[in-house]
């Protein structure tokens, strides 16, 4: 179950467009995962990913972010993808997106990879000097709800959204 975060890059350019279509045909959501889901080619995200990076690149819209794929060790495949944002300046992010989204391949869930993940990407917040992040999930994502309570999260409360229930968790470090 050795994981690494890498950055994208076109080397897993078959591999992206890979976990992007096993999403299309579930029919869920690819939380962490920016505008995957819009890009036609992998170069096209992983060149509006970078753009993300910096304060002189990034959008007025958006916030500064670094995402990363989540790569199995032992063959090289990618099992997820999570996104950090540097700051929650923003009001949706402020309110239910919070620091860090992620998403497991569906066909890879149930393994740990998420709760690796997230462990992760924590160490990787302190380095921007922050103390705690915001990690949301939807009140019937159980399997979310416990990788982030695996890695610290302390429940603050419940928002409504658009007719949901997002669950918003605090990890402090």
């Amino acid at each position: 179950m050795e994981i690494k975060l890498i950055k994208p890059t076109l080397e897993y350019a078959y591999d992206i467009m890979k976990y992007k279509q096993e999403f299309l045909q579930s029919g869920e959501t690819m939380s962490g995962c920016g505008n995957l889901r819009k890009c036609s080619t992998a170069k096209e995200w992983i060149d509006e990913l970078d753009l993300l990076e910096s304060d002189k690149t990034c959008p007025p819209d958006m916030v500064t972010s670094n995402t990363y794929i989540a790569v199995r060790i032992s063959d090289n495949k990618i099992v997820g993808v999570i996104d950090f944002r540097h700051h929650i300046k923003n009001p949706i992010l402020s309110i239910w997106g919070g620091h860090i989204g992620y998403s497991v391949s569906p066909s890879e869930r149930k393994k740990g990879y998420a709760t690796e993940m997230l462990r992760q990407i924590i160490l990787n917040c302190k380095s921007y000097g922050l103390d705690k992040v915001l990690v949301t999930c939807d009140c019937n994502n159980i399997g979310s709800k416990k990788t982030i309570i695996a890695n610290g999260g302390l429940f603050e409360k419940n928002v409504g959204v658009e007719g949901d229930t997002i669950e918003r968790y605090w990890i402090h470090f």
